[in-house]
Formats: structure tokens, sequence, C-alpha cells
């Protein structure tokens, strides 16, 4: 956990373009963004992925789902629609392994994916 860079975000160590915070999330615009609106939404406990989650995180995970929705209205996108991605694992190119989800809009999106 201490090298992982979302921790250290999490703790203040690193700068990040914080949107929102509180004691279960954060979340932070992407340093590379692919759209107008790219956000990374984080638990601020460390799970590796999805693949990590365990019985007892069911509840965090629920608030992560509607703490999307407060993205979404935050960065104006709950109307016009929004991409919600979450990578997992290395052929997914998961590149940072601390949970997190992309909500990526602001325009339209590109389909198929993959």
């Amino acid at each position: 956990m201490d090298e992982c860079i979302f921790c250290k975000i999490i703790k203040g160590d690193l700068p990040a373009k914080v949107l929102y915070k509180d004691e279960q999330v954060t979340a932070f615009h992407d340093i590379n963004p692919v759209a107008p609106t790219h956000i990374l939404l984080i638990p601020n406990k460390h799970i590796a992925s999805i693949n990590e989650i365990a019985p007892e995180d069911e509840a965090l995970f629920g608030y992560m789902m509607t703490s999307v929705k407060k993205i979404a209205e935050l960065t104006g996108v709950e109307k016009s629609g929004y991409r919600l991605i979450a990578n997992t694992g290395p052929d997914a190119n998961q590149e940072v392994f601390h949970i997190h989800f992309h909500v990526i809009g602001g325009q339209r999106m590109r389909h198929p994916m993959g």
C-alpha cells in the first residue's frame, strides 16, 4: 500500500485535482483524459482489483455506485450520458492496482469497445 500511487493521493502525499472526497471515496481528474470529462473514482480503502473484493466490501461498492451518480452530477454529464469503466487485470490494461472507476463523458462515445 505504501507504494500505491492512489493511496498516496488519498493521503495527500501526491497532488491531484480532487473533485470530491469523503470518508469512503475520492474522485479526481485523470492526468491523461480521453474525453472532456474523465474522473477516477477510487475507494479510500486499498483493494487491488475487482477480483480482490471481499464480502465485507459489499456496502462500500454500493456506496461507490451512488458516488458515480454524484460525480456525473458534479461534472454535468448526468443528462447527456457517460461511460463507466473498471479495468481488471493486465489483459484489461489495469495500470494502477487499486480499484478505480473511470467516469468518462462530455462527448459522444465511440463504439464498439475492445
